[in-house]
Order: structure tokens, then sequence, then C-alpha cells
């Protein structure tokens, strides 16, 4: 559901029966007269259609997280905030850049249009930027030829579904610097070889084998990988996201229904 789309359908139509109130059918109407109920619905919610699309649009964003992909960072049912200026303003809807403000890091959590269907959001974390070369072998991480550095920090267990117990490892790692969590099953390969498509664009920049993969980011895209590693749909899968495919940054966790000790933090 295309909710931006919603809300300007909405904007359009309350704001179009206030303006033609006011200018037709509501000229010489005694000032103390009621108003027609559809003209007064329209002026009523006009301003507040107005006040959220313009904040969905330019400011923030909110996003409900639906899988385990992200964990341990975020875990499902996490409602997150996602900050839609910092990497340029962007026309609603069409989402098209026109105004540079700044680009994508390394350690990003970002949230996009999956490109394969561009009306599904995904979030995960971006790993290469363009003009990089990602490498995942053997569960190990590698930009530009350099080892990602990484700590074993405990384990984390939950249930997948099917109702599958899952015990995983979890790693703190290093990109550019900032930490983050990620986890790994130690008995999962690198990379389903099988679920690796074969006609993504630019599907020639990257080669795989069993110990796992090797890409080279193209330009103007980003590589995209899942802090639960074995338990993610991600760019080795799918391929690479284009730039006129990005939301914004997520930057907060602003409510959980199931554990409130998790409102308020931000997103490393």
């Amino acid at each position: 559901m295309n909710f931006a789309l919603i809300l300007f359908v909405a904007l359009v139509v309350t704001g179009a029966i206030w303006l033609f109130d006011a200018l037709f059918t509501g000229r010489g109407r005694p000032r103390d007269a009621k108003l027609p109920w559809l003209v007064d619905y329209a002026k009523s919610f006009f301003p507040v259609i107005l006040v959220v699309f313009l904040l969905r649009s330019f400011l923030v964003e909110p996003f409900k997280i639906p899988s385990g992909s992200m964990l341990p960072t975020l875990e499902i049912g996490d409602f997150i905030l996602v900050n839609k200026y910092e990497y340029g303003i962007r026309l609603p809807i069409v989402n098209q850049k026109v105004i540079e403000v700044g680009s994508p890091q390394r350690g990003d959590v970002m949230v996009f249009r999956y490109p394969k269907d561009p009306a599904l959001d995904y979030i995960k974390r971006v790993a290469g930027l363009p003009g990089d070369v990602v490498e995942y072998r053997d569960k190990r991480l590698f930009v530009n030829g350099e080892a990602v550095p990484m700590e074993a920090v405990g384990e984390y267990q939950y249930v997948a579904s099917g109702l599958n117990y899952i015990s995983a490892q979890v790693y703190r790692e290093r990109l550019d610097g900032r930490q983050h969590t990620a986890m790994i099953q130690r008995d999962a390969p690198p990379v389903i070889l099988h679920q690796v498509e074969e006609d993504f664009p630019y599907r020639d920049n990257c080669t795989y084998n069993e110990q796992g993969f090797r890409c080279r980011v193209p330009e103007a895209h980003y590589f995209m990988l899942g802090d639960n590693r074995d338990a993610s749909n991600d760019s080795r899968y799918w391929g690479f996201v284009p730039d006129r495919n990005i939301v914004g940054r997520a930057f907060m966790i602003w409510w959980n229904f199931d554990d409130l000790g998790r409102i308020g933090r931000f997103i490393d």
C-alpha cells in the first residue's frame, strides 16, 4: 500500500472541496450559518493531512519491523523512525531526489524500496558503497580487501518461523570505526547458492562459491546485508540497491508493544 499516495489524494480532495466552497458555493453564506458536513470535514482534516504529509515526506517516517532479518539490532514488532532528509530531499510519491544533502555511509541501517518490487519496503545495513568490493568468505566480511573487525560477544536465541529454535553467535563488527552487532549460525552456509537469482542487474559484478561471494558495487548503487546473516534475504541473493530506491536512515525505536524497554533506543 502506497500510504504517501493515499495521503496526497486525501490532501487534494479535502483542499479542493474547501477551495471550491470558498470561491463558489460558500460565497454569500451568512457567517453564522452551519457549514455543509462535507465542507466542514474538509476544512477540519485538510490542515492535519497537510502536516502529516509534509512530516512523512521530508522529515521522518515511521515503519514497523516485520521480520527477524535484522536481529539482534531490530526485533520483530519494533516501530522505528526513519530520517527522510539525511540522504537528500526527494519528491514524495515519485521519490525523485531534488536536493543533495548527504549519502549513505557504511554501517548505516537503511530503509529502501525492494528493487524487484518497489511497493515493498526493506531494511538492511549498508555494507558496500558505490565502487566498493564486498566479500563474504567463510562467514567473514571483507570490504575492499580488508577484513571487517569482529569480536564474539555472546549468544542469542530466538524462535523462527515454523517454531524452529535458533541459537546463534553474536559478534560486534566495526565498519569504518562504527560498531554494530551481527549474528551467525555456525552450521549455516555463508550463502545458499540455489537461492541466488541469476538475472538481477549487474549480476556479472558478482562471483559465488561454497565459501561465499565477491561483488563489486556499481555506481549509484549500494550493497545491503542483514545483521541476522543466516536468515536475511539481502543483496547477496537479489543484487544491489539503486540510489533512487532509498527511503532514509533508520535512527530510533519509538515503540514496541512487547518490550517497552526498547522505546527510545537509538539504532547503531
